[in-house]
């Protein structure tokens, strides 16, 4: 019985990350185009993090279909399980570099600052923001009943970091706008890039173990 609810979870864990990719890429394109457009670092951070998160849930759904496709497979003789935390740690990867990125573009902006157009940033921060409380809204329920779906932990949390990135950009295009202190949006960016590299190196650690099989007792 148990393990017929966790193949229940499981294929609705799969229905949902695909639902929630669909409106990650379209915010993820609008939000990069417009924050090239807008000169907003705090934008473009929120951006490329989005797009980190889209990268995260593709590696998360590709995963739920190849522990679909093999779950009876003698090529696994173990189980499919681990796949999915494979693809964890795989996305985990490219979170830290496009942290990196982030800090060095930043850094960059603090040297030689760009005008930044605040109202039309503003929007289409506010739009990714949104976006990612539909996200958290339709994988939340889910979450609370996969403690041990480690594929969709990830893609959750990485959610809820995204989100974070969101709130961070929109308060520092305010500062900026209403304040006057353009150097505040670049430093918001290398705040988001530090946030980044923080969620890839705890997510590295927690999938390595159990890639390992590492005794934490």
């Amino acid at each position: 019985m148990g393990h017929h609810h966790s193949h229940e979870i499981t294929e609705e864990n799969e229905k949902k990350t695909l639902t929630v990719i669909i409106f990650t890429v379209v915010t993820m394109a609008a939000e990069i185009i417009y924050g090239y457009a807008t000169n907003s670092m705090g934008l473009l951070a929120d951006g490329y993090h989005m797009g980190t998160h889209a990268l995260t849930l593709g590696l998360t759904y590709a995963a739920y279909v190849l522990i679909r496709k093999f779950k009876d497979s003698p090529l696994f003789p173990n189980g499919t399980e681990k796949i999915g935390v494979l693809a964890a740690y795989t996305s985990s990867l490219f979170l830290g570099l496009t942290g990196l990125w982030i800090i060095f573009e930043s850094l960059g902006r603090l040297l030689h600052p760009l005008t930044i157009h605040f109202n039309d940033a503003i929007i289409v921060a506010v739009i990714g923001l949104v976006v990612n409380g539909v996200c958290i809204l339709v994988m939340s329920a889910s979450h609370d009943k996969s403690e041990e779906d480690y594929n969709f932990k990830a893609a959750y949390y990485h959610i809820l970091a995204d989100t974070l990135t969101s709130v961070l950009a929109i308060s520092a295009l305010l500062i900026g706008k209403y304040f006057n202190l353009i150097y505040f949006d670049a430093l918001i960016g290398i705040l988001g890039g530090i946030l980044i590299l923080k969620w890839a190196y705890g997510l590295i650690k927690h999938t390595v173990k159990i890639l390992v099989d590492m005794n934490t007792k």
